[in-house]
């Protein structure tokens, strides 16, 4: 991959709603290049036949909890302090236009 711009490291930080100075970005940019160039590279591996783990340890299995129900539900008792609920759902001021 090529590296990234000055204007695609702006865009990111933009969207991120960072305000980054000249030297950040630069630095910001080299970083994210090194981390989509090894993404990249761990996409081009051949897993074909390779088995899903569930724990990166040979014969180790992850401690899963049980899924039960371990509170009552309180959604009600919450949105008492929200400034505008409707039909359960919580109102936020619209940011995308």
């Amino acid at each position: 991959m090529a590296a990234l711009t000055p204007e695609q490291v702006a865009g990111i930080a933009h969207l991120a709603r960072l305000s980054l100075t000249t030297d950040e970005a630069a630095a910001y940019g080299a970083s994210l290049t090194r981390i989509i160039t090894l993404v990249e590279e761990l996409d081009r591996a051949d897993t074909a036949g390779v088995e899903p783990m569930s724990h990166p340890l040979p014969g180790q299995t992850a401690r899963l909890r049980p899924d039960a129900v371990s509170e009552t539900d309180q959604h009600q008792r919450y949105q008492q302090n929200a400034p505008q609920v409707e039909a359960g759902l919580y109102l936020v001021p619209k940011v995308i236009e």
